[in-house]
């Protein structure tokens, strides 16, 4: 057990690793606004893509180990820097240590809503105990049922625990509510990455969304995928999408009712 000094799938002890905190302008510009989302990258995960984008923080655990109180002094330092938000980013593995930086920073007067950016591949039970900590989940929504999810992520029911993590989220904070600037307060943001030939099973994945979740869902579809870290290994993923197979997917969405985001 990592509370006896071992470490979990993720390689990843007790204490959390965190790879870099800073503002991010890259993020959507629901999170963005004026100052920035304010990541904090931890390192370690607990899916396996191996065409990951920041394989040297979540595969090869490029990081320093800090405790919650450390956690809660960054994000604190992030709010004095006017980001918009607190984005801890890769968050599923170490999530008992972020919520007690949570619990800290708000005990010493964050007020700024918190992003929880994970890869969708997170449990139940640890969500309904993030409950109240959370205004804004971020999940990845990556594979429909029939994407080669255990080849591509190590993770063979990825489908069933992102729909089950993806309802607990919706209950939680509901679909996503922006102030008068036009950035994100609280709810549901999900990202869905494009992948080429298909391999992600787009179409379940958003019928899934608008049709058990809401038509009001905010949707991020994806088109930045390229070849990383051991993407070599699936013949099909040495090329980017097509602008075709992107657009393809947002007809998909839009088809379904689907209409905020992408």
């Amino acid at each position: 057990m990592r509370a006896e000094g071992e470490s979990g799938t993720c390689n990843v002890g007790v204490l959390p690793l965190v790879a870099s905190t800073g503002p991010h302008f890259g993020e959507e510009r629901e999170l963005v606004g004026r100052g920035g989302s304010g990541t904090i990258f931890f390192a370690g995960c607990n899916l396996g893509c191996i065409f990951c984008q920041n394989y040297d923080i979540s595969h090869l655990r490029a990081g320093r180990e800090v405790t919650p109180a450390k956690v809660a002094e960054m994000m604190l330092a992030l709010e004095r820097q006017g980001c918009e938000n607190v984005n801890v980013v890769t968050p599923t593995h170490v999530a008992p240590a972020v919520a007690e930086a949570i619990e800290l920073a708000r005990a010493q007067g964050l007020t700024v809503p918190i992003v929880y950016n994970s890869g969708g591949y997170d449990a139940v039970e640890a969500l309904k105990l993030l409950e109240g900590y959370v205004d804004i989940y971020m999940p990845d929504a990556k594979y429909g049922p029939a994407a080669p999810a255990a080849e591509l992520s190590a993770a063979p029911n990825y489908f069933e625990r992102m729909t089950e993590a993806l309802r607990e989220m919706h209950r939680q904070v509901g679909d996503l509510e922006v102030n008068g600037r036009g950035v994100a307060t609280r709810g549901l943001l999900i990202r869905h990455l494009v992948l080429p030939d298909g391999l992600a099973d787009s179409e379940p994945v958003l019928k899934f969304i608008a049709e058990e979740l809401s038509p009001e869902s905010y949707v991020n579809v994806m088109a930045q995928y390229r070849p990383c870290y051991r993407a070599d290994e699936v013949a099909a993923l040495m090329r980017p999408p097509s602008p075709e197979e992107i657009e393809k997917v947002k007809d998909a969405a839009r088809s379904l009712g689907l209409h905020r985001g992408f």
